[in-house]
């Protein structure tokens, strides 16, 4: 991946793969209420889907202008498989790894880039992903965390 276009490619795929994982998470939730929250998710990927498809035809601007909180849930917890009766809890587990490892990937490329457009969209696609870690993370935090 060399270039800006590759990279979009490469998000938005990823962006389509995560998705795709939660309504199939979702399929197999325990309750009506974790169904919904999985399909949430899965539209959540979505829109970031499209907003990425808009970065590339020059529609929306992808720049790394804040940073963004880590409340670093993801880095003490054990790896989990989605298994057919994954639990809610599972779920948002995986999902903070996935966002966790997608983040890392994209500063990873950004650093080692000269300044650029490039090293910008990568930069500011870390960013993005750091949103929706702290996302899970802050579920996670509320309604796993506090009901212990």
């Amino acid at each position: 991946m060399n270039t800006v276009d590759e990279i979009l490619d490469y998000a938005i795929d990823q962006e389509q793969q995560a998705a795709d994982f939660y309504e199939d998470v979702a399929q197999r939730a325990e309750t009506a209420g974790m169904k919904k929250i999985l399909l949430d998710f899965s539209e959540e990927e979505k829109r970031h889907k499209k907003s990425l498809q808009d970065v590339k035809v020059g529609e929306h601007e992808l720049t790394p202008e804040q940073e963004v909180l880590d409340l670093k849930i993801s880095d003490y917890l054990v790896e989990v498989e989605a298994s057919d009766n994954i639990t809610y809890q599972d779920a948002l587990v995986i999902a903070m790894k996935r966002e966790r490892a997608a983040y890392e990937l994209y500063s990873d490329m950004a650093a080692k880039v000269p300044e650029s457009h490039l090293k910008e969209v990568l930069e500011g696609l870390a960013i993005e992903e750091a949103k929706h870690k702290l996302f899970f993370e802050a579920e996670y935090d509320e309604r796993v965390l506090m009901d212990n």
